[in-house]
Parts: structure tokens; sequence; C-alpha cells
């Protein structure tokens, strides 16, 4: 009995996995159909979107009714509870790449992007792309090394994510309020993706060490 409980707790993290790798594949060809306006991609990544759905209210499910008939405590509770939150983190990322792929399809068969910004939403979505690969490995090893690294590396998104204002905030802006407001959207959607991919990781580490990243951090900090 005790060996089936334990094949489902790994199942859930197989399951989280598999959140993580597809909403990463969708955000990069959400991004992909955002620059070149390829209407046929976009759909395609909003009608997947249903999948990363599914997988979450299965975990949900599993994970409930581990809650139920388990009663997981310590370690195993800490395991049920933090998938939970993971799910709804992954959950909200596929829906982030959904919401890129949507702007493909109300402004085609023109482009959301100007030309001139092109090069930047091309490295915010590689950016996104990757911190969320990251997330499946850190998932998988519960290394929390490398966890820890995803907070720096979302400060170059951060980074990105200003770009994009310092452009639209210049005098020389010359594409329109509506492209204006399409570029917001843009990187106010690939900020909040990567800000999911750290919160899974930050999730790994607690699962692992039963403290919170941030006060990790605070008492290397103190040490130091």
């Amino acid at each position: 009995m005790r060996d089936a409980y334990h094949e489902e707790l790994d199942s859930i993290g197989e399951g989280l996995v598999d959140m993580a790798r597809l909403v990463g594949s969708a955000i990069g060809r959400a991004t992909t159909s955002i620059l070149d306006a390829d209407l046929k991609l976009a759909e395609s990544v909003i009608a997947a979107d249903e999948k990363v759905d599914d997988l979450q209210r299965d975990l949900e499910n599993r994970a409930i009714a581990l809650l139920a008939r388990q009663q997981p405590v310590a370690t195993d509770l800490r395991i049920v509870v933090t998938s939970l939150r993971m799910s709804a983190d992954l959950e909200r990322s596929g829906d982030l790449a959904q919401h890129v792929a949507k702007l493909t399809r109300l402004r085609f068969p023109g482009k959301a992007v100007p030309g001139d910004l092109h090069a930047t939403i091309l490295e915010m979505g590689q950016l996104a792309q990757r911190l969320m690969a990251k997330a499946a490995e850190v998932i998988v090893t519960k290394d929390v090394d490398l966890a820890a690294q995803l907070e720096q590396d979302d400060d170059a998104m951060d980074l990105l994510h200003r770009t994009l204002f310092q452009h639209l905030m210049d005098d020389r802006w010359k594409h329109g309020i509506e492209t204006a407001v399409d570029v917001t959207l843009l990187g106010r959607y690939y900020e909040r993706f990567a800000d999911h991919a750290v919160s899974v990781a930050k999730r790994v580490i607690y699962l692992v060490t039963g403290e919170y990243a941030d006060e990790i951090a605070q008492d290397a900090a103190q040490q130091a």
C-alpha cells in the first residue's frame, strides 16, 4: 500500500514536469506566432492550453484524493500541498502564453510588434522559455542551488521589461496608441510568466528544505 502511495506522489511530480514542459513550449510557439503574425501557430497554442488545464485538474484531483485517503504528514504533506501550488503557477503560465497567441489572432493579418522591438520581444520569449525549462529541471532534480539561480536569471527579464517601457516613453515613438497598448501587454505577459517560473523554483526550495527561499536568502545575508 505504501509503495502505491509513493508511486502516486512520484506521478504527481511527473505531472508537474509535463505541465512545465508544455507551457515552456507554448510560450516559445506563442512568441513565434506574435512576431511572424502566424495565425495557424497562434490557434494551436490557444487550443493546446486545454491540455495544460486538464493536467492541472487531474493533478489537483489526485492530490486531494491522497490527502483524504492517506492523511500525509511532515515531508509527504509538504509535497502534496506544494505540488498544488506549483500546478497553479504552471496553469497561469499557460494562460499567459495563450494571451500572447490571442494577441496574434487579434491583430492578424497585421503584426502587434513593430520591427524595432522585434529583437526585444524575441529575447523575452526565449528567456521565458529557458526559465521554464530550468524550472522543470528543478522539479526533477530538487536542486536547491539551481532553483536559487532562477531569481537571478529573472533579473534579465526585468531589464528587458524596462527596455520596452523606455521605448514606449521615448518622444520618438511613432507606432501609435494601439501598438503601445499591445507592447505594454506583451511585456507584462512575459514578465509574469517569468515570475511564475521563479515561484515554482522557490516552492521546490521550500519542498526540500522546509524553509522559504526569502528566509534562506535573508539568513545568508546576515551571516555574510
